[in-house]
Order: structure tokens, then C-alpha cells, then sequence
């Protein structure tokens, strides 16, 4: 696995480059790998931090942390991923134990809730995470919530 430069930043912290790259990598992974035509600037993204991993100017991987109160009751991890060019080398993993840290950092240690797609749901029972309703589609994925108490 490359070294990576882990960076977390609110919004408003964000370059300019740094934000159409981040822009780019979502619309690559969940626009066009998952086919799945859909807004993705649903207007969290200014309230959010946003954790990155870089391998020089390669966006890794990347997770938005959600406040409390915008996707759900409690604070969230959303638009998970890892760039299709790393995968399998662990980035995914370290991706969510990082961005647990930081939700508890940030908005303290309180319960986690995500909305996760189906078919991922023993990778994130693997960091604790339970299912916490019934199956739904969203965007034509059938996705589950989860929380980590």
C-alpha cells in the first residue's frame, strides 16, 4: 500500500482543486462505475467535513462526515469510497476507521447512523455497525441503515 496523506477539512477549508477532485472522484464512482444517474450535490456537502486520503495528487479514498441533524438524527458517514485504481489494498478499511475517529473527534462519541448499500453490509458490520430498518431503494440500490451505537 502507498503511503498515504490523510487530510480532514471542513467545507469551507477545501482549495479549489481539492473540491473538483473530490467532485470528479464521486461522479466517476457513483455516477458512472454504479450507473446510477442522481444528484449528488444535494447541498450537505457545505455543512460537512470531508475526509481524504491522497497518494500525491491521487484522491484515494474519501468519506464526508455529516452533522447530526441533516441526514439523520444522529451524525452520519456518507458517499463512501475508494478510487476504483486503489482498491484492494486495505484504503477502504482504514477509510472508516478514520472517519469513525473523526465523527467522534468532532461531534462526540454518540451513536453513528449510515445509509449503506446492501450489498456492503458485512464490511461495515465488520467495524460494528448493525442494520437498523428494512431494506430500501434509493437511486435503484436497495441500501439498509445502519448505526454503530
Amino acid at each position: 500500500m502507498p503511503t498515504l496523506n490523510w487530510t480532514y477539512k471542513h467545507f469551507e477549508e477545501l482549495s479549489k482543486q481539492e473540491l473538483y477532485t473530490i467532485l470528479s472522484l464521486r461522479s466517476e464512482v457513483f455516477v458512472i462505475e454504479q450507473q446510477c444517474n442522481y444528484q449528488d450535490l444535494d447541498g450537505k456537502d457545505l455543512k460537512c467535513h470531508h475526509l481524504m486520503a491522497w497518494d500525491s495528487d491521487n484522491l484515494v479514498a474519501y468519506t464526508r462526515i455529516v452533522p447530526a441533524g441533516i441526514s439523520f438524527a444522529e451524525a452520519s458517514i456518507g458517499r463512501v469510497l475508494t478510487n476504483s485504481r486503489y482498491r484492494g489494498i486495505g484504503a477502504g478499511i482504514t477509510l472508516m476507521e478514520k472517519s469513525i475517529e473523526k465523527v467522534y473527534e468532532t461531534h462526540g462519541k454518540r451513536p453513528i447512523r449510515i445509509g449503506a448499500q446492501l450489498y456492503l453490509k458485512k464490511f461495515y458490520e465488520s467495524f460494528g455497525f448493525v442494520k437498523d430498518s428494512d431494506e430500501y431503494l434509493e437511486d435503484d440500490i436497495p441500501h439498509i441503515e445502519m448505526i454503530l451505537a
